[in-house]
């Protein structure tokens, strides 16, 4: 009876879906700021040579404003965005100093766009409000947040099931031995696939395709076989040396060289081959020419577990196991978008450049604030948040929310949603497993096609927050201070 109480003071609290709400302000707080800081500055091609570099500085989100009529900005409450049928956003400023021709100019406050305010969160006006200032403004005191208003519409974002990232998860497909790891950093996911066929392992990434792994291993820098061979391990020489007498390469830039010929690549093939290793293969371990030995000698392990687990000497990895898998919240999703939006061909960086040169060849230079057309951010994550189609293919991620009652409510914001087709069987995928329990909610889930898809946290489940590179590090070196070796 008392866990009861319990559970009941969570559902009247809303705490229910403060996991929603803490990463939405851990996106605005951090993830908004994290994502100028990877871009650091813009450096639009000026004619005549001149060299102008836009450093972004930090930034800020107002609270939710709407523009009136006569052009001014008031301020909006969700009340009121449901009435007038309007999107509950709020304007980011970010501050941007221009630099040109080495002399530092004026620092500018430029507003660069709109994103939707989660009803709650930090920078929501109910969030500080008392239940009786909530009753005054025409709130439900007892409305759990965690949502956002788009157009008058009630919005909320669902939860994505991933692949745990940095992982390697080793498996039997189709009688073959593969490993798939999607290896993620700032953000950004590179997914790569190692298959032994006929005792050749081949690797997968970006454009890398069927590739064998030792090549890839040689052009990283392992310039001989011993070292691959001891990278791998002693206890597979005979695999092994498959492997290595597979292919005619014997040199890192014979390795370079067959790499761009597999990949299609004709123009500055070396540079651009030597490109791909350092940005694309195993991102997480480093993006830098300097951690090329480092992804070797990872690599090298990769392609030992999948030999073991050919002979069965190590048990295959169960993809359903939640250990293996990880839940993409609001503020994850959020952060996905934007940076696409952000960085994107036709992104906000691509166009304020654009902006800049067209203005430049008339003859002037423009206001910072001018050269940024704001809409580009604005209208892509807000199209995103109306249709619910996500960058990556995603289909539904925001979804209309559920108010048939409370329970539905809730429900609907503590919904999990698999990335797998529901077109297809997926038999393993859509089963209860073992360690769902305390986590999901055995019963919760249509009937049909999306059976198993989706699914719904239980009511006794939060969900805790992983660790940024920082703290990762920390507990590295914590680790090693206590004798753990690399």
């Amino acid at each position: 009876m008392p866990q009861q109480n319990k559970f009941l003071e969570r559902m009247v609290e809303g705490d229910l879906v403060e996991h929603q709400i803490e990463s939405y302000n851990e996106f605005v707080n951090e993830r908004i700021q994290k994502i100028l800081n990877d871009v650091g500055e813009i450096k639009p091609d000026l004619p005549g040579g001149e060299e102008l570099v836009i450093k972004l500085g930090d930034m800020e989100v107002e609270q939710p404003r709407v523009k009136e009529a006569d052009g001014s900005m008031a301020q909006v409450t969700p009340a009121e965005a449901r009435m007038r049928d309007i999107t509950y956003a709020s304007r980011i400023r970010v501050k941007m100093t221009p630099i040109f021709e080495g002399v530092k100019q004026e620092p500018e406050m430029v507003t660069i766009g709109e994103i939707p305010v989660m009803v709650g969160s930090d920078i929501c006006p109910t969030s500080e409000m008392t239940r009786d200032e909530l009753i005054d403004a025409g709130e439900d005191p007892d409305d759990p947040g965690g949502y956002f208003i788009i157009n008058g519409s009630e919005k909320t974002i669902v939860s994505m099931e991933e692949m745990a990232n940095n992982k390697p998860i080793f498996q039997y497909d189709d009688d073959e031995e593969i490993c798939r790891i999607n290896s993620e950093r700032t953000g950004y996911v590179q997914r790569h696939v190692l298959r032994r066929d006929d005792g050749v392992v081949n690797i997968s990434f970006a454009n890398v395709n069927k590739t064998p792994a030792v090549v890839v291993m040689r052009a990283c820098g392992l310039a001989t076989d011993k070292e691959i061979v001891e990278a791998i391990s002693d206890e597979y020489q005979g695999e092994v040396y498959l492997n290595l007498y597979e292919t005619e390469v014997e040199t890192p830039e014979e390795a370079i060289d067959y790499i761009g010929g597999k990949s299609g690549i004709n123009k500055n093939r070396d540079e651009r081959v030597q490109e791909i290793l350092d940005q694309y293969l195993l991102p997480h371990i480093g993006q830098e020419p300097e951690h090329r030995e480092e992804k070797a000698r990872y690599l090298g392990r990769l392609i030992k577990n999948v030999i073991a687990l050919s002979k069965g000497e190590i048990e295959e990895d169960d993809m359903d196991h939640y250990a293996n898998k990880r839940l993409n919240l609001a503020g994850d999703l959020l952060e996905m978008q934007f940076r696409s939006v952000f960085l994107g061909k036709w992104g906000f960086v691509a166009r304020m450049k654009y902006n800049f040169q067209k203005s430049a060849k008339r003859g002037r230079m423009p206001s910072l604030q001018s050269t940024v057309v704001s809409d580009t951010l604005s209208d892509q994550i807000m199209s995103a948040m109306a249709t619910g189609n996500w960058v990556g293919g995603r289909t539904g991620v925001a979804q209309r929310m559920e108010r048939g009652n409370k329970i539905k409510t809730l429900s609907h914001l503590r919904q999990i949603n698999s990335p797998l087709s529901s077109q297809r069987q997926h038999f393993e995928a859509r089963e209860l497993h073992p360690t769902h329990w305390g986590r999901l909610c055995p019963i919760k889930t249509p009937e049909g096609m999306n059976i198993g898809l989706r699914k719904h946290l239980a009511i006794s489940a939060d969900v805790s927050n992983g660790m940024d590179e920082k703290h990762e590090n920390l507990l590295k070196q914590e680790l090693e201070d206590l004798g753990v070796q690399r």
